[in-house]
């Protein structure tokens, strides 16, 4: 709570900020582009630059502990413990916040300049009325949906060709989860809260695929059994 209100604070004061001083340049800018549809698009641009200021800014300074906190404490919550234990101390206990111990490692990358390179490559899409700002979206959500997963890929230690293989099979569920997390984080002052609940979202995610690899890899060895013993029948 003591780096919430903080957070919220900031919140405001960058998208108060950049409407005040880069809607209106913006609007102008898209009325040869977009049209009527300029004030519209200007506001989706300014929104979504003052959630990226907002992420570079909050995330890595202000919550990015009790992002971590939230995940693992998901986890621990839907009995998969043991992934959780892979990256940071467990307490006993039944309240499961109050189980997570230290961190052996702190798993959410930082906003890098590598993400803000491709982030400045896809705003011109925005030009484009409609359709543009469609292809934003998606190529942004594209990007967030597999970034939600960072702290269950660490768990998993998990090395980038498994990722990459994970993120395939799952590629349509993420670009979904992603998208969706890309507009929730938009909407002024409520951006800190759903950064939370996406986070919640992603780690149910993670614990119901857990649990499902965790059946297949029990049911496998008993299929097996089951057909070596009838072949000895025989």
């Amino acid at each position: 709570m003591n780096k919430l209100l903080p957070a919220v604070g900031l919140g405001v004061a960058i998208t108060v900020s950049m409407f005040v001083f880069t809607y209106l340049p913006q609007m102008a800018i898209m009325a040869f582009t977009s049209g009527p549809l300029a004030a519209v698009t200007a506001a989706f641009v300014v929104l979504s630059e003052s959630n990226t200021l907002f992420t570079i800014l909050s995330k890595n300074f202000l919550i990015d502990d009790a992002l971590v906190d939230t995940f693992d404490g998901v986890l621990v919550s839907k009995n998969t413990t043991n992934l959780v234990a892979e990256g940071r101390q467990i307490n006993p206990g039944s309240d499961p916040i109050a189980k997570l111990g230290k961190l052996a490692k702190k798993p959410f990358a930082k906003f890098t300049p590598k993400a803000l390179i491709r982030y400045l490559m896809y705003l011109p899409l925005n030009f484009i009325p409609v359709v543009g700002t469609a292809m934003f979206v998606i190529l942004q959500g594209k990007k967030a949906g597999p970034a939600a997963h960072s702290r269950y890929f660490q768990l998993k230690e998990w090395n980038k060709g498994q990722r990459q293989r994970h993120i395939e099979d799952y590629r349509g569920a993420y670009t979904s989860f992603g998208i969706a997390t890309v507009l929730l984080e938009l909407i002024p002052v409520g951006s800190i809260f759903f950064a939370f609940t996406n986070t919640v979202g992603a780690a149910l995610w993670a614990a119901d695929i857990e649990k499902r690899n965790i059946t297949k890899e029990g049911t496998a060895p008993r299929l097996r059994e089951q057909a070596k013993q009838a072949g000895y029948s025989d």
